[in-house]
Parts: C-alpha cells; sequence; structure tokens
C-alpha cells in the first residue's frame, strides 16, 4: 500500500506545525488547514486516505459538537475516508459517539508520537482497503454489464475469414495496439473479442465501450470515471470503463465518432498509461492493452482534419480488416444455418431446413448489412415460416435486383462490376481494391453501398 495522503484541521498553528513535521517522512503528502469550512471543497478537489480533525474550533467551546458535525460532512463527501478525531478534552461519552458516527479512532492532546503513528498507519491501511473494496464492487458492477451480452461465436472457413483469424493468433499474444476495420455488420468486436480470449490478459475482463451509441457529454464519464460532487448528481465515486479494464482489454468500438477535443484526452492516457476522473486532480496509472473499431476510413478523416495522425498512429499498431459477407462464399451458409438452428430453438420451432432456391436466394444476394442483415433475416423467416422448409420468400429479399456481372447494362451497373471484380482479384482487402481502381478506400465503400441500398 502507498504511504497516503492527510489532511490535518486544527485552529491552532503550533499544533499543525508540529505535526507536519513529524508526518512529512511518513506520508506522500500533508495538508494542514485551520479553517473546518475549507474541507468540503479540499475534499471534492483532491483525494485524501486520511483527516486528522479537531473537535472544537470555537473560541470557549469544549462540547466537541463541531467535530462531530464535520465528521459527518466528511463521510458524505468520500466514505471510505479514515477520520482520527483529536481534543484536548477527554470524553469517554464523547469518545464513544464519535466512533458511532464513524470516526475511525479518537485520540487526545498531548499525543505520544509513537502512538499516533500506529494509529495513523492503522488508519491508513483501513482506508486503502475500503476504497480498494469499493473500486473492485464498481468494477464488478461495470464488469456484469459486459457480461449480460451474449458470447458470440466466430462462424465460417471461408479464405477472408482465415487470413483474419491468422493475423489474430499472431497478433493476440503481445500488447499491440490493434485497430479492426470494416463494414457495419462484419463482426469486427468478435474479433476483438477473439483477441483477448487468445491474449496473455485473457484471465482479466475486456471491457467494452461503444462510443457511436452514447453522448459526448457522457463519454469522459464513462471512460474516465468521477469523483463525488464533480457535477449534478454526481452522488458517489464512479470508475470509468479505462480502469476496470485496468490488466485487461479496453475495447472502443466506432473510434471514429471520437470528437476532436476527447481524443486528445484519449491519447494523453495511452501515451501515460494514467487516468484522472472528472472532478479528482489524483492520477491513477492503468495498465490495458487497447483494441479499437472503426467502420470509417480514418486516413481520410485525418486529410480532412476531423481525426487526430498522432491518435491514428498510436491506435492502429495492427490493422486487421474484417472481411464483408459478400466476400466469404459458402460462410454465408453456414451462417444461415447457425441462425436457423439458434431460433429454431428460441421460438421451439422444432426441425427447420432450408429450400434448395432459398439458399441460392442467399447465395447471390448481396448482403450490405452483412452478418448483422443476415441474422435479422433468418429470425424472421423461422419466426413467419408456415412451414419445417425455409422458403425463397421467406426470406424476403430482393434478389432479382442483382446486376449480371457477365452483361451489365447501363454505367452504373458496368462501374458496380468493376468494384466487385477488384474487390475479388484482391481477396476481400478493401485497401488494395481501392488503390486498383484509383480511390479511396471510403470513396469505394460509399460505391459499394449505393448499389446496395
Amino acid at each position: 500500500m502507498s504511504k497516503g495522503r492527510i489532511l490535518v484541521v486544527d485552529d491552532n498553528r503550533n499544533v499543525l506545525k508540529a505535526l507536519e513535521i513529524l508526518l512529512q517522512f511518513e506520508f506522500d503528502h500533508i495538508k494542514t488547514i485551520k479553517n473546518p469550512n475549507l474541507i468540503p471543497s479540499i475534499l471534492e478537489k483532491d483525494d485524501y486516505d486520511l483527516v486528522i480533525l479537531d473537535m472544537n474550533f470555537a473560541a470557549g467551546v469544549n462540547t466537541g459538537n463541531e467535530g462531530l458535525y464535520w465528521l459527518e460532512q466528511i463521510l458524505s463527501i468520500d466514505s471510505p475516508i479514515s477520520v482520527i478525531l483529536i481534543t484536548a478534552f477527554g470524553d469517554v461519552e464523547l469518545a464513544v459517539n464519535a466512533i458511532k458516527k464513524g470516526a475511525t479512532d479518537f485520540i487526545l492532546k498531548p499525543w505520544d508520537n509513537h502512538k499516533l503513528l500506529a494509529t495513523l498507519f492503522s488508519a491508513l491501511k483501513l482506508s486503502q482497503t475500503k476504497r480498494k473494496l469499493s473500486e473492485l464492487e464498481q468494477k464488478q458492477k461495470v464488469i456484469n454489464e459486459d457480461l449480460t451480452v451474449p458470447h458470440k461465436t466466430i462462424v465460417g472457413h471461408s479464405d477472408s475469414l482465415m487470413r483474419v483469424m491468422r493475423m489474430v493468433r499472431k497478433v493476440a499474444k503481445t500488447d499491440a495496439n490493434v485497430l479492426i476495420t470494416g463494414e457495419n455488420g462484419t463482426g469486427k468486436e468478435l474479433i476483438a473479442q477473439e483477441l483477448h480470449r487468445l491474449s496473455i490478459r485473457s484471465e482479466k475482463s475486456m471491457v467494452g465501450l461503444d462510443i457511436g451509441s452514447i453522448s459526448e457529454s457522457l463519454f469522459e464519464d464513462e471512460l474516465f470515471g468521477h469523483k463525488k460532487g464533480a457535477f449534478t448528481d454526481a452522488f458517489d465515486d464512479r470508475i470509468g470503463k479505462i480502469e476496470t479494464a485496468h490488466g485487461g482489454t479496453l475495447f472502443l468500438d466506432e473510434i471514429g465518432n471520437l470528437s476532436l477535443p476527447l481524443q486528445a484526452k484519449l491519447l494523453s492516457v495511452i501515451e501515460n498509461r494514467q487516468v484522472v476522473r472528472v472532478g479528482s486532480n489524483k492520477v491513477r496509472s492503468v495498465d490495458i492493452r487497447l483494441i479499437c473499431a472503426t467502420n470509417k476510413d480514418l486516413t481520410t478523416l485525418v486529410k480532412e482534419g476531423s481525426f487526430r495522425e498522432d491518435l491514428l498512429y498510436r491506435i492502429n499498431t495492427i490493422i486487421i480488416e474484417a472481411p464483408p459477407l459478400r466476400d466469404r462464399g459458402e460462410d454465408v451458409l453456414l451462417l444461415a444455418n447457425f441462425y436457423l438452428n439458434k431460433f429454431s430453438k428460441k421460438y421451439n420451432k422444432g426441425k427447420i431446413t432450408i429450400h434448395e432456391r432459398a439458399l441460392e436466394d442467399l447465395m447471390q444476394y448481396h448482403w450490405p448489412g452483412n452478418i448483422r442483415e443476415l441474422l435479422h433475416t433468418m429470425e424472421k423467416a423461422v419466426i413467419l415460416a408456415e412451414s419445417k422448409i425455409i422458403q425463397p420468400d421467406d426470406l424476403f429479399l430482393k434478389v432479382s435486383q442483382s446486376i449480371n456481372m457477365e452483361n451489365p447494362r447501363t454505367l452504373d451497373e458496368m462501374e458496380q462490376v468493376m468494384v466487385r471484380k477488384a474487390v475479388d482479384r484482391n481477396k476481400g482487402n478493401m485497401s488494395a481494391a481501392a488503390e486498383e481502381l484509383g480511390i479511396t478506400r471510403q470513396t469505394l465503400y460509399n460505391k459499394i453501398r449505393k448499389s446496395n441500398p
């Protein structure tokens, strides 16, 4: 445990000076104040492990009520903190009352230095233990929220998927930052989960945050956490995703949606491996492995000035591109049957199969929504099917709109054929296909989406 930080509150300058001299080599930081009215602002600004609090401040008053009042205020601001009450007027009943209200111990002036230090070290250990337990409870709460998302399986054996999995196995055992790119619905989160599962951090948690699903005003609190009283409704200390992921993996989805000011703060965390909660000045060291994902072309965003180049270099030590479903061949059928079995059990439909013509439609369809679209297609088909065989009409796929790859009829169709053939020739490598066509990867994605409304 660290040597700790201590706040001393007493209206006697000689007492403050004596304690400062005694404790200067025993604690990391000592702050002394005469005015107890400063206590709330000090505790809300900085973190302390111990408070030595005088019982009486008003001249001629020896009841100890002032000390009891400030004891309650301190504990309402920071419940794990240890408070040692100190007074020149010994009163057993007062001491018992103070302990009942939450004081850690009670000492008399003049004090014995050895006994005082022993009391403070014991209180420090108690405070740090309580704080650690509180943080563990907060971490467990965040982890439990992540555990409500069921684990998903990577299904398929296509060449494009196998290339990705070979890369995952190579990279997983390192602590290199990884950027996973690809269209929406291609399974980027599943790849992140596999990276964590195969990593040396697998016994710790992978903590995820979907940046695209939360407002910018909440992002800082979600990522960094906050100190009690940092803002309205901040009734308790809250640990952020970064601290929760300490020792494990932090997964940031939709990293391209992060604003420039928050990009700067994230960059600082990545470079220094330190985090400061909102409303606090205390620096906390963190040990994380960072995995990010995006469906945007971050290089284009850098050129446009909406994404920091230095942050991009920090997060893309390794780039893994999730292939679109249209480039995974018969993985479409494997996934279709996987979801068919899953939803047949979920909706108590018994044994259901897929008609051959429906299988052909599944293979011919271009899947602009990728795996996510296939999942919803199969769930809907299982629910609406009137027999034990999924028919083409049960899929509601507009296969008829697919273009003739051999005989395109319009300029738009010719462009679509060029795009698809370039992607096929480059085996799903969108960057290589875009370079071959002389366009940016984002333009390539836009043309693919245009051809699959």
